[in-house]
């Protein structure tokens, strides 16, 4: 596994959460939630903060939860999180993937509850910690050389990858 900080994103349409992992992968941690409107502008600035986020942690990969229906399917949910991981790829060096995350969010939160708090404790922070769950499986899967395999890598336009 090469070194380099990767980012674990849980995008959803309110708020999106972002978690890092430690330039060896680690461990992963909760970093931000960015805040989403509604409208363009508000997806533009959205792109940007996680843009810059990428650019401080100058992170290697960024690892972008693509919400599947149970039968795997893809909905509005996966089209708007393969739109923001385009966007991201579009404007920075790192590699961007698309993971799947069926389970992120009930994961996380079953999680949170264990750890003894409510479902209104839960509302801040819950997107970040769906983002570490994100993060710690595609760990997982890069560590067993099973990226190409398990997950999608973002081309850029105009490039050769």
């Amino acid at each position: 596994m090469d070194r380099g900080v990767r980012l674990g994103v849980d995008v959803g349409s309110v708020r999106i959460g972002v978690a890092a992992s430690d330039p060896d992968g680690l461990m992963a941690f909760p970093v931000t939630t960015v805040q989403r409107g509604k409208g363009d502008t508000a997806t533009a600035d959205a792109v940007d903060a996680l843009v810059g986020i990428v650019a401080e942690r100058a992170a290697t990969a960024v690892y972008v939860g693509l919400p599947r229906k149970l039968s795997g399917a893809q909905g509005a949910s996966a089209e708007d999180a393969r739109a923001i991981a385009t966007a991201v790829a579009e404007r920075c060096e790192a590699v961007v993937r698309l993971v799947d995350e069926r389970f992120s969010t009930a994961t996380a939160s079953a999680s949170m509850r264990q750890a003894g708090r409510s479902a209104k404790q839960q509302r801040q922070v819950i997107d970040q910690a769906a983002a570490v769950v994100i993060l710690e499986s595609a760990l997982d899967i890069e560590r067993r050389g099973n990226l190409s395999k398990v997950t999608e890598t973002i081309p850029r336009e105009g490039g050769d990858d």
